[in-house]
């Protein structure tokens, strides 16, 4: 969009194209969201990461507990 600087008739100048600009506009309204929510994909991908450790961690704790508590009751058992 380039103004001239001229005299003479208004029709000599460049028009203005409102629906290309709000068009651009859009685009990079669009453009940024896409962006948010890409940055939010991200972090909801890492908190999901860091609760599947702590599931796991949960999971092979308790499995290391009954398999404590059978060959300790193995072990009684044996002794008597």
């Amino acid at each position: 969009m380039t103004i001239r600087k001229t005299e003479g008739s208004r029709f000599l100048f460049d028009s203005f194209d409102a629906a290309a600009a709000r068009i651009e506009a859009n685009e990079r309204v669009a453009e940024e969201r896409w962006a948010a929510l890409d940055y939010r994909l991200g972090q909801i991908d890492a908190v999901l990461e860091r609760l599947e450790k702590r599931i796991w961690l949960g999971v092979y704790g308790v499995a290391a507990f009954l398999l404590t508590q059978g060959a300790e009751a193995i072990l009684q058992a044996a002794m008597r």
